[in-house]
């Protein structure tokens, strides 16, 4: 039977190019689009300002130069051989960072970004996907030009700052960033907050009182008018009981009164649900229920949205996890209140659907609210096609988003006022409980975190007590209690506080986070996020030297310009002059490092073996001296070979202790913090040292002894042979291989010898792809290094010393043109 004729819409949707960013989400447009198209990832950005140069002409309003990223070469050479005569439709991410990909794609494979190339999957289910890919539009400039702004700024404080940073601490790959540099001072003044808090003593009294056969628990809350102070809010005009001896006085005083109970108000109180979430409640309600970590939460939500293998196919779960509206598409409320009525019941419905409205001015309304896709999939219906984080997510969201158009749980609130009889009274208590009558929205979102009373105020229940009943007050106790420093910052309050400063955007807040603990600035103790001494050290340097890059207000202000750029109401350039300006007069102030030989300008330099600090003065001046360098620093020990002070030094794999008598005298032994055990077999102390990739071990401090360990000691010996135990896992297992408890898997193993690369031929030397520009510098070169490049340039066989010079005058040239490009700001 001869097949029916493709039609010509039929014809040019078999031959659509759909590019996305990451290769899950490809694989499931994939499946939902059909044979018809041809889906493939960039796998994030395929192109980027350059590495190793500032990429920025600041002569000519920022024009920022790109570059295809070296490891996305190969992708890009494929998307270009996949897209030869087929339609393109770009499906990048549904934001700024996403729009400009795109832009980068369509640019790159030769289309023109004003065709209608562009859609958006706001969700990845099959209906939204075939909706949008009818739907194309232009890629949005205003979008593109937004994130042009944000790197171009973020380049500009990079480059400059990053280099000042290794040159001040003597530290490789330190970095500054824009928001990160604001994110790091939160984190820093919390903690020296903490540490200038000074803890003060105050008392409070609990009395128990019998009214109408009934006891009643309540605080003295009042005396002679004057409110108790209960180490919160201002103390002016309260009454601060400092002393237990003021506390046990007055307690003597209240009691033996007659009292009545003065006031009994029952009110009843309504708690609103949350809203569904956006990026950062999302983030702060996995952090603090779940324990996860900002990037962490991202990840998984990032899987949840590209789509998960369910039977009736590959679906995304949630909408697009990067928004900070909390608006809601109708058919999606109307599909919640399905799900409401038929899980737990119409009772749990209000008469309409809630509405929210964003707090903040300038939200970006493009997306909706992070929810379920189809809230009619539980978590318990999917649960056996996703891990475990996967699932605890999702139902988290699931939860919060059911609960948002819940009614309100519904609390009766008792408070009872008790006041002596006296012809003067003096002391009021009151006692105040809840109880909740209707569960309401909690019924999905559950109490975990939840102040069980409105207002915070709270306690056991009250009995019913009728107004002017006699009590009597049959004990008064007072109570020690202790002001409390601020607390540390988690993943959940720090993303809440930039959030409330406007600082950073969705898209910035966990890899933010995951930055400063990269660079080691700051370093967590189980939730808490605590500075290390070098991001203090980072923080005061640039509040000294480039105050407003840190700046609150300043970093604020900045992404609400961003916003505008956005919204098409300001030109990028203008907003970066406006940060750059501010940030140049800043960093013209800051004193440069200078060469002892010549007195020039020192600066960063990177060779195949690290960063080390040359003179700019280069190729006149050769002085080069290591970035990390340390001078070695007595212990206040003495060498046990011969007495005079040991040294900690450093070497190639780290510090070591060694005699400072050397060469005379050759002791050495590793550097570690003791972790008081004794090695089972010398008796030395066993250290605990790190890997240079930052694991722990635990190792002998006698380099003669190969006692080592990658598990922690226990304290307790080993029963059979005295031997400490280590800790694998939940168990705890001996080290000894001469005991009959020992596990093998213990004992690192002998590495097996690794088979040589072949050797490679030397390839010939030639003249590099940017000859051109590097000709500007031949004449400061030497007269016998351009004569060596010259006779290359013309094809001449040259003689090994010609040759080595060529090779010596390149590397001078690539060198004079490196530092051409990096003199942005006058020295």
């Amino acid at each position: 039977m001869p097949k029916k004729p493709k039609t010509q819409g039929e014809e040019s949707r078999a031959a659509t190019l759909v590019v996305v960013e990451s290769p899950a989400k490809a694989k499931s447009i994939q499946k939902m689009l059909g044979p018809g198209y041809e889906v493939r990832a960039s796998k994030g950005h395929v192109a980027d300002l350059p590495e190793r140069t500032l990429g920025v002409d600041v002569e000519r309003d920022f024009a920022p130069t790109y570059e295809v990223k070296k490891d996305k070469k190969p992708v890009v050479e494929e998307l270009k051989r996949a897209a030869q005569g087929k339609r393109l439709l770009i499906a990048t991410d549904p934001d700024r960072e996403g729009e400009a990909i795109g832009w980068h794609v369509a640019r790159l494979l030769g289309r023109d970004p004003r065709e209608p190339i562009r859609v958006e999957f706001h969700e990845i289910t099959p209906r939204v996907v075939k909706q949008a890919v009818e739907r194309p539009r232009p890629i949005d400039q205003n979008l593109v030009d937004a994130q042009q702004a944000r790197r171009v700024l973020d380049r500009l404080v990079g480059y400059n700052l990053s280099p000042l940073l290794s040159l001040e601490f003597r530290k490789r790959a330190l970095s500054a960033g824009r928001v990160q540099s604001v994110a790091l001072r939160l984190v820093v003044e919390r903690e020296e907050e903490i540490e200038a808090f000074r803890e003060e003593t105050y008392f409070v009294l609990f009395g128990r009182f019998l009214a109408e056969g009934k006891e009643v628990a309540a605080s003295l809350y009042e005396v002679e008018g004057k409110r108790l102070w209960t180490g919160q809010g201002e103390k002016e005009g309260k009454l601060h009981l400092a002393t237990e001896e003021e506390a046990q006085r007055l307690a003597q005083e209240a009691k033996g009164l007659p009292y009545r109970v003065a006031q009994v108000e029952t009110k009843e109180r309504r708690k609103s649900p949350p809203p569904p979430f956006t990026t950062s409640t999302l983030q702060q309600a996995a952090s603090s229920r779940l324990g996860y970590t900002a990037s962490r939460t991202m990840r998984i939500a990032q899987r949840l949205y590209e789509g998960v293998d369910l039977p009736e196919g590959t679906v995304g779960l949630i909408t697009y996890m990067r928004t900070d509206s909390v608006r809601i598409a109708p058919e999606a409320l109307q599909a919640a209140r399905a799900v409401i009525g038929e899980v737990f019941g119409p009772e749990y419905l209000p008469e309409a659907p809630r509405v929210y409205k964003n707090r903040k001015a300038g939200v970006q309304d493009a997306h909706e609210a992070i929810r379920p896709t189809d809230p009619r999939r539980t978590p318990e219906s999917v649960r056996k096609y996703l891990s475990e984080e996967e699932y605890r997510l999702y139902d988290l969201i699931w939860r919060r988003f059911l609960a948002s158009q819940m009614r309100e749980a519904l609390y009766e609130q008792t408070v009872v006022l008790f006041q002596d009889e006296g012809p003067s009274p003096r002391f009021l208590f009151r006692a105040s409980g809840s109880v909740l009558k209707f569960e309401g929205y909690l019924k999905a979102w559950g109490r975990e975190g939840e102040e069980e009373v409105p207002l915070g105020e709270g306690g056991a229940p009250v009995p019913a007590l009728s107004q002017g009943t006699k009590a009597e007050l049959l004990e008064v106790k007072a109570e020690e209690r202790h002001t409390e420093p601020p607390p540390r910052y988690t993943d959940a309050t720090l993303v809440k506080t930039m959030e409330e400063l406007g600082i950073g955007r969705p898209s910035t807040y966990a890899p933010t986070l995951e930055t400063l603990e990269k660079r080691g600035y700051v370093e967590r103790r189980g939730r808490t996020l605590l500075p290390t001494p070098l991001g203090r050290q980072v923080v005061h340097y640039l509040k000294e030297r480039f105050p407003q890059v840190v700046a609150y207000e300043f970093t604020a202000r900045m992404e609400d310009r961003l916003d505008q750029v956005e919204e098409g109401k300001a030109p990028w350039p203008q907003v970066v002059l406006e940060f750059y300006a501010p940030f140049l007069e800043e960093l013209k102030r800051v004193p440069k490092k200078t060469c002892p030989q010549c007195g020039r300008p020192l600066e960063l330099k990177v060779s195949r073996f690290g960063q080390f600090l040359g003179c700019t003065g280069y190729p006149e001046c050769t002085y080069t001296e290591p970035l990390e360098k340390k001078e070695a620093e007595p212990i206040g020990e003495a060498c046990p070979k011969c007495g005079r002070p040991l040294l900690r030094k450093e070497g190639r794999y780290g510090s070591f202790i060694a005699c400072s008598g050397y060469p005379e005298c050759d002791y050495t032994r590793d550097d570690g913090a003791p972790t008081g055990q004794a090695c089972p077999k010398c008796g030395g102390r066993v250290l605990r040292k790190r890997s240079r990739r930052g694991k722990p071990y635990f190792k002998c401090e006698n380099r003669d002894c190969d006692f080592l360990s990658f598990y922690p000691l226990l304290s307790t010996p080993c029963p059979t042979c005295g031997w400490p135990l280590v800790e694998k896992g939940k168990r705890a297992l001996c080290m000894n291989p001469a005991c009959p408890e020992h596990d093998p898997a213990l004992v690192p193993g002998p590495m097996e010898a690794r088979p040589k690369a072949p050797a490679k031929g030397k390839k010939p030397l030639a003249l590099p792809k940017d000859w051109e520009e590097l000709q500007a510098f031949l004449p400061e070169l030497p007269e016998a290094e351009r004569g060596a490049l010259e006779g290359l340039a013309q094809g001449k066989a040259l003689s090994e010393e010609e040759a080595r010079l060529a090779k010596r005058a390149l590397f001078k040239l690539r060198m004079r043109k490196g530092r051409a490009k990096k003199e942005v700001a006058p020295a």
